[in-house]
């Protein structure tokens, strides 16, 4: 009787497999390469994981190499540098997300009520550009006009401030940089929010009006309602990654007078894995920032999930 059971369940199981195959088979062919590649270059080089937890040669290779536990992790842990750039990242990371993170939903809200489409397309496009152009340009005008001599050291000596490179400051440094990402990321991220926002459907607006809710009563009651799961979601996402804190921006404007407050743990294990050689712990240090990051973004969602029934997964 069992087995007869189970028979049965393979058959309505390879039935339902084989209907939905035929109703999606186009959208499964296309989706192979993309599985492909996140096998290929996300989870196969999971494996040189196991390079933290062993000393790392070169000439001996990864299976050759010798084991060494929890070696590094403990050098990372109670070495100099740990509290520093630990603190350096959280703090960055959180200037980014209280500052940062608002600022497309705003923006996205702004250009929704523009009528004018041709201002409206004109004003996303040059909002667009500075995600488009090279980190290494954007840091280039960022060091150019933070200069002594540069047009917002100029600005600001004009209206009675200090003539200097901020830049090259470590009081300053920090909120250039958050300020910069803001500049560089707002009207990119804008996008999913605008994308959000067409889809609100426009009776639910003009049945606010007829109660008489004006245009701050509808954002409140109506707009933010629309968009409330889109921003959850990216909320989850954005605290997902608290520690990775990007290194290329940071290691092409910090300077040694700077080191202080802009040394991050992404920029630490730069410097340790490609400059110094050191793999297995540079290794370490990144599976410590990924497992962190993980646990940050698994807690946010089961909080999200629990008090807003929103959530990733």
């Amino acid at each position: 009787m069992a087995v007869s059971k189970t028979v049965t369940q393979k058959k309505s199981l390879m039935h339902t497999l084989g209907k939905e195959w035929q109703r999606n088979k186009y959208l499964y062919i296309l989706s192979i390469p993309i599985i492909v590649y996140f096998i290929m270059f996300k989870y196969v080089p999971m494996f040189g994981l196991t390079i933290a937890f062993k000393d790392y040669n070169i000439v001996k290779g990864l299976f050759a190499s010798e084991w060494v536990g929890l070696k590094y992790f403990k050098e990372f842990f109670t070495g100099i540098y740990f509290s520093r750039t630990l603190l350096n990242t959280l703090i960055i990371s959180a200037m980014n997300i209280v500052i940062g993170f608002p600022v497309p939903i705003i923006f996205a809200l702004m250009l929704n009520e523009i009528t004018n489409n041709k201002f409206k397309k004109v004003v996303q496009t040059a909002s667009y550009l500075p995600h488009f152009i090279s980190m290494v340009v954007i840091c280039g005008m960022i060091t150019d006009f933070f200069s002594t001599d540069g047009l917002i050291s100029v600005l600001i000596s004009k209206f009675g401030g200090e003539n200097m490179t901020y830049i090259g400051e470590k009081d300053y440094f920090r909120a250039i940089l958050v300020g910069t990402d803001v500049w560089q990321g707002f009207g990119w991220g804008s996008i999913i929010y605008l994308s959000a926002l067409s889809g609100i459907d426009e009776q639910l607006y003009e049945a606010a009006a007829i109660d008489g809710a004006g245009k701050w009563k509808q954002l409140l009651h109506v707009t933010l309602p629309g968009i409330a799961n889109t921003i959850i979601i990216m909320l989850i996402l954005r605290l997902g990654q608290v520690l990775a804190v990007g290194y290329e921006k940071i290691i092409l404007l910090y300077s040694p007078q700077t080191y202080e407050v802009a040394d991050v743990i992404s920029s630490y294990t730069y410097r340790m894995g490609i400059l110094n050689g050191k793999y297995s712990y540079s290794a370490a240090v990144g599976l410590f920032q990924s497992v962190v990051n993980l646990l940050f973004l698994v807690t946010t969602n089961k909080i999200s999930k629990k008090y807003t029934e929103t959530s990733l997964f």
